[in-house]
């Protein structure tokens, strides 16, 4: 069981080369025979491909492959020739020495070892093994993870070691913001700030999750904090292979996911669909004082982002012959959102008396459609399996039509009614263009190189209208068109040496941004251009086989997106409201980590430390004015940031394992703006326990309990959260089907709070989503497996 798992959680990007054989013959027809066993488990493996070819120029003549029973049974008429077997993740096996016996060759028992020995990864072994963690990066396998049964991809990055998605849907690793999200290794619109479509990615299609704190320089610089990569699912077994899943939850939470897979000799056709509807309440409660006047303005409302989702990939690999594949894919998504809210507002003078209330309610349709499309090459060469060429390019659109309306309603004293509308007009284009080659120049030397140019195109129309004298009138002081544009050349190199025990790599990354914004009804413009250096380099020293040593440095960036840039804002909320800022300037970070990692029988654990240092800090820092809070994006001095991460596993009794994730920062603030002293130094920490049951009747119970510890800002502070989920699973029809239930905020306790505290002013701010139920079936066709039934299968 302990090697399944261990396979689903490796990444291999690269198919070895296959089965050969020898024969003593002169031509006459040899039939080749024998059977393919895990080396660990001894458990037969399928679909292993076996391979016949010549030994003198490694041509094949003939190949197969295994059945259910890992047997298998070829036929050449070669005289001079070797075999070798092979399959995803496991070592190739090569067979030089083969007997042939009245026209039969038979092999025998063929033990394939997994890859996962070698220097550059150590996997945690443990039967149930999530975490397989290699030079530059950690793998999280989502497959056994419970509580994500029926959630987004959002809600199962909450569950992932060393990540947290906070309320307001901000992914924060190790804590902080600043996080570059891709999909299968790429920038994609489902991953864009520009929406929530990693909702419409739900746990069954995801295959795993790399978590990549200290990137190296072959991927991006983007992304202070480090870098997620989702990666999904696709099957390349022969034949129409497929899973199904359906989900229903409270609050109302439905959707089917699809995954259709159908592989032939020079195809392999992959798709998936994703369909689905969720409300997702909010409870939001504020309260703004303004010190000056004394006024206090109470707010409480509830605020719905209803969501009708598609979600549609269609892909085709073509192997034009056993080294050189083309993939070309699309994904189309699409969002229908209905936005109910209202909110309930009273203000007060000093003495306590009410001035007025009233209540603002909204209205909000849009619809969201979001292309991509991806054209891939790659080229295996024939020397070695790590030597390859990928040339991509990546194309993607998303825009959004949205229109609000909003009414204002007196309830007591000062008269507040009145009406506005907005709408909004947004679209974004972005391309990417990449090439990567890799080679190893020897056994112990490695290359990298590559180059990526990246195209952003962004355009905003929004405006407002108030209602006066009878019609709706436009507000000029509202209304803009903002564009921002940004062209990003970059190229990379990475060297590694690996001799024995003991592994460095080292790389350098040149970035090259230009980037323009115009605020057309006031013909601003802010062109800027910056050239920028990124260097990496990992080490890795493996003492024994259960102890292992990891270091690593990187430099990164955070470029101001179209949101923290633009200077306008929504009034949803009218006294609290979030706006961009023009001048904003990138911010640096240089990131330290040391790790170690200790693999003792079922138990593992993994600790480490890391140093952040980051310079022109974006923060969002709040002023006040008549009850207003207003909230923007600027630079602001330093901030250094030391922590200790520790993952353990463990597992106490056959029947239930633990792991778990804590992560203490502590950090030092240091800037001024405008006259005022942001310099501080504060801690926070986070912890998060797992407890999986094997129980009775092939069913498996899950509960995890988090903690988030309270923390200062630099205006005010956070407080402190604790949570549970949990999950229930019985298997059915023999592991091809799962009856799930879940559980999100058990006991309704994940509760957002926050205080801001200024000379003039102080805000509290309470938010709120509850709890949330969902049921699931999953079943897996064909020779797939239901989405739980963890399988034999290709990531890309």
């Amino acid at each position: 069981m302990s090697i399944r798992y261990s396979f689903t959680l490796l990444l291999v990007l690269f198919l070895g080369t296959c089965v050969s054989a020898q024969s003593e013959n002169t031509g006459d027809k040899i039939t080749f025979s024998g059977q393919v066993i895990d080396a660990g488990s001894e458990q037969p493996i399928e679909f292993a491909t076996v391979r016949i070819a010549q030994r003198s120029d490694e041509t094949a003549q003939a190949g197969t492959t295994t059945d259910e029973t890992g047997r298998f049974s070829v036929t050449a008429d070669l005289r001079d020739v070797f075999a070798e077997v092979s399959f995803i993740g496991y070592e190739t096996v090569r067979i030089d020495s083969i007997t042939v016996r009245n026209g039969r060759a038979d092999l025998g028992t063929i033990s394939l070892g997994s890859q996962s020995q070698q220097l550059e990864e150590v996997t945690v072994r443990a039967e149930k093994s999530q975490t397989e963690f290699k030079l530059d990066k950690r793998v999280f396998n989502v497959g056994k993870d419970l509580s994500s049964t029926g959630a987004s991809a959002l809600e199962v990055l909450n569950n992932v070691p060393s990540v947290n998605v906070t309320i307001e849907g901000q992914v924060q690793l190790r804590g902080s913001g600043g996080v570059q999200i891709l999909i299968n290794g790429k920038p994609s619109v489902i991953a864009s700030e520009q929406g929530s479509l990693l909702g419409t990615i739900t746990a069954d299609m995801i295959e795993s999750i790399e978590v990549i704190t200290n990137p190296s320089a072959k991927y991006d610089a983007e992304g202070t904090s480090g870098i997620i990569n989702v990666v999904l699912k696709k099957e390349e077994r022969k034949g129409l292979n497929g899973a199904l899943s359906v989900n229903a939850g409270v609050p109302d939470n439905y959707s089917v996911g699809l995954s259709l897979n159908r592989r032939s000799e020079k195809f392999n056709l992959f798709s998936q669909l994703g369909v689905g509807y969720r409300e997702l309440p909010n409870d939001e409660e504020t309260v703004n004082l303004d010190k000056t006047s004394g006024i206090t303005l109470f707010g409480d409302g509830r605020e719905f982002r209803n969501e009708k989702y598609y979600n549609l990939v269609l892909g085709s690999d073509y192997h034009i012959d056993e080294r050189n594949v083309l993939t070309l894919s699309g994904n189309f998504a699409y969002e229908i959102e209905d936005q109910p809210s209202s909110y309930d507002y009273r203000q007060t003078d000093a003495a306590g008396g009410t001035l007025a209330r009233w209540r603002r309610e909204e209205a909000t349709e849009a619809t969201n459609p979001k292309y991509q499309f991806e054209l891939q090459y790659k080229r295996d060469f024939k020397d070695h399996k790590d030597h390859d060429l990928i040339i991509s390019a990546v194309g993607s659109l998303f825009s959004k039509d949205q229109a609000s309306a909003f009414r204002d309603i007196s309830l007591e004293g000062e008269d507040r009614s009145g009406q506005q509308q907005t709408r909004t007009d947004f679209g974004q284009t972005d391309n990417t263009f990449k090439i990567d080659y890799a080679k190893p120049i020897s056994e112990k030397v490695s290359i990298e190189a590559g180059a990526q140019y990246v195209t952003n195109d962004v355009s905003n129309d929004f405006a407002v209208s108030n209602f006066v004298n009878g019609a709706f009138v436009e507000d000029p002081a509202l209304t803009n068109v903002f564009n921002w544009k940004q062209k990003v050349a970059a190229a990379y190199g990475t060297w590694a040496y690996e001799p024995g025990a003991w592994g460095i790599k080292v790389g350098l990354r040149v970035e090259n941004t230009d980037l323009t914004t115009l605020l057309e009804s006031t013909n601003e413009s802010n062109d800027r251009t910056f050239a920028n250096l990124f260097p990496s380099g990992h080490a890795s020293y493996k003492i024994s086989d259960a102890v292992s040593l990891q270091g690593g440095y990187s430099r990164r960036i955070f470029r101001p997106r179209l949101w923290d840039l633009n200077p306008f804002f929504n009034p949803r909320n009218a006294f609290s409201v979030r706006t961009g800022n023009p001048n904003l300037q990138p911010e640096f970070t240089d990131s330290y980590e040391l790790t170690s990692i200790f693999i003792l029988g079922e138990a593992s654990i993994n600790a480490g430390v890391y140093y952040r240092y980051t310079t022109d800090v974006v923060e969002r820092i709040t002023t006040f004015s008549n009850n207003v809070a207003i909230t923007q994006p600027v630079n602001v001095g330093t901030n250094r940031s030391t922590g200790l991460e520790v993952n353990a596993k463990v597992t106490p009794a056959r029947f239930l394992t633990l792991t778990g994730d804590l992560n203490y920062n502590f950090f030092t603030r240091d800037g001024a703006l405008e006259g005022v002293v942001f310099d501080f130094s504060a801690s926070q920490y986070s912890g998060k326990i797992t407890g999986k049951f094997d129980l009775p009747k092939d069913i498996d119970f899950e509960v995890t309990t988090q903690y988030l510890s309270a923390f200062q800002t630099v205006q005010g502070n956070e407080a402190d959260q604790l949570f549970v989920d949990a999950g229930l699973r019985k298997k059915l029809f023999k592991g091809r089907g799962a009856l799930s239930l879940s559980v999100r905020d058990l006991f309704a306790s994940r509760i957002q709070i926050s205080e801001l505290e200024g000379p003039t002013f102080s805000q509290y701010r309470r938010s709120f989503r509850g709890r949330f139920l969902t049921m699931g079936f999953s079943y897996g066709f064909g020779k797939g497996e239901t989405m739980e039934y963890l399988g034999q299968q290709r990531r890309f």
